[in-house]
């Protein structure tokens, strides 16, 4: 018995190496990981309100943000090349759970009755939970929050992420409104529907109610989002910092949510069962 359980392990290692790192998602990911260390490189600070130090006037805070950008870019381009991805998913992923952890939640634990900050910190979880997915696939077997297990923690981050998105779109209605495009009808709507959206996602994934399709849909608005919201900003005249930082965190969130989907692959769309918090098997991602 122990002998089967190590060889499922190591096959699902093995399979993960393999499969994912041949994925759109996976390249889509680790692309746009390394595109926000190019930001961050060249602009020598770190990404605006995404990835602001709680900390005023911290001395050295600029080699900070180089330190941030290198590691990005790093992970990002180390993702892409396979004698590298290994180390560079298991640094991702620390790097995303100090972001989360460290820059976010604090936050969050100081102004709680604020939806804005429980909306940073989703907004990365998302992410995090992206780069927890690939660590769990690429990572060898019985590493520190890897595998099948790693997996299902991360589905079950992922998942509690989006009502905190979703909930901005009601909590910040006119803000929301303002970013929709001028030639969609009824804005309001628009803000309301995806802002629901968001929030039956998060049911569909946490209780196992047709998850791989409530996480590909997930995925695909917010892949449209990014392209319609800020993809038109790029062709403005000078090129404003804001929205192109925009753009590339906006992308890493449903890349996120993306591997997320990813992670699903073998289950049919419509099936039923496959709660968050369940152990998924070796082979049914």
């Amino acid at each position: 018995m122990e002998r089967s359980i190590h060889a499922g392990r190591n096959a699902f290692a093995t399979t993960g190496a393999n499969a994912m790192s041949t994925r759109p998602a996976y390249l889509v990911f680790a692309v746009v990981m390394a595109a926000l260390g190019v930001i961050g490189l060249v602009y020598g600070d770190v990404a605006l309100v995404w990835q602001r130090i709680p900390i005023e006037h911290l001395p050295g805070q600029q080699w900070l943000a180089y330190a941030f950008a290198v590691i990005e870019l790093g992970t990002g381009l180390g993702l892409l090349i396979r004698s590298f991805a290994k180390p560079a998913a298991a640094v991702l992923f620390v790097y995303m759970a100090l972001w989360a952890v460290l820059l976010k939640l604090p936050a969050v634990v100081a102004v709680p009755q604020m939806e804005a900050t429980w909306l940073g910190f989703g907004e990365i979880a998302v992410i995090l939970a992206g780069a927890w997915v690939i660590h769990a696939w690429l990572a060898d077997s019985g590493a520190f929050l890897a595998g099948p297990k790693g997996i299902r923690n991360a589905r079950v981050l992922f998942a509690i992420s989006l009502p905190m998105i979703g909930l901005s779109h009601f909590f910040y209605s006119p803000q929301t409104v303002e970013l929709v495009p001028g030639w969609l009808p009824s804005p309001l709507s628009w803000a309301y529907i995806t802002g629901a959206g968001s929030i039956a996602a998060c049911l569909g994934v946490l209780f196992g109610v047709f998850p791989r399709l409530a996480a590909t849909l997930e995925a695909i608005m917010l892949g449209v989002i990014t392209l319609l919201v800020w993809g038109p900003k790029l062709f403005a005249v000078p090129l404003d910092r804001t929205a192109l930082t925009a753009l590339v965190i906006s992308a890493a969130i449903a890349g996120g949510a993306w591997i997320v989907a990813e992670s699903y692959r073998g289950l049919p769309w419509l099936a039923t069962g496959q709660a968050a918090w369940k152990t998924p098997s070796a082979g049914s991602a």
